[in-house]
């Protein structure tokens, strides 16, 4: 076996310019990472069981909670238990990248508008 090419995110990243339509750029014991370009903001949802973790490559992002927004900087990361209701927030683009459970819904148990059936691999 040969040994594993870098994933370059900022090439992942120019790629692509629509929002909140995440695409794999990996996968890892049954896991995604899953990167997106995200603007304004996305809908209320929750994953039944699975946690989701993510990480703020550019921009002001935030996750809103029933209990108030919690803000992160670039290079700042933040795990959303499962079941825990959250929207996902950016003032002005963003650009992130999130761990989920492979083929877990990109809204969870929640469709919306938001709601990829299927993600592309990059």
């Amino acid at each position: 076996m040969s040994a594993p090419e870098p994933i370059i995110l900022a090439e992942k990243f120019a790629s692509f310019s629509d929002h909140w339509n995440p695409r794999i750029v990996g996968r890892y014991n049954g896991n995604e990472i899953r990167i997106a370009k995200v603007e304004g903001e996305f809908s209320w949802h929750a994953h039944a069981d699975t946690d989701e973790l993510f990480l703020v490559v550019s921009g002001d992002f935030g996750i809103e909670f029933r209990d108030g927004l919690r803000k992160l900087a670039p290079g700042e990361m933040i795990v959303v238990p499962k079941g825990t209701e959250h929207r996902p927030v950016a003032n002005g683009e963003c650009k992130i990248l999130m761990l989920d459970r492979e083929g877990e819904p990109n809204t969870g148990m929640h469709p919306s508008t938001y709601t990829r059936t299927a993600l592309e691999t990059l």
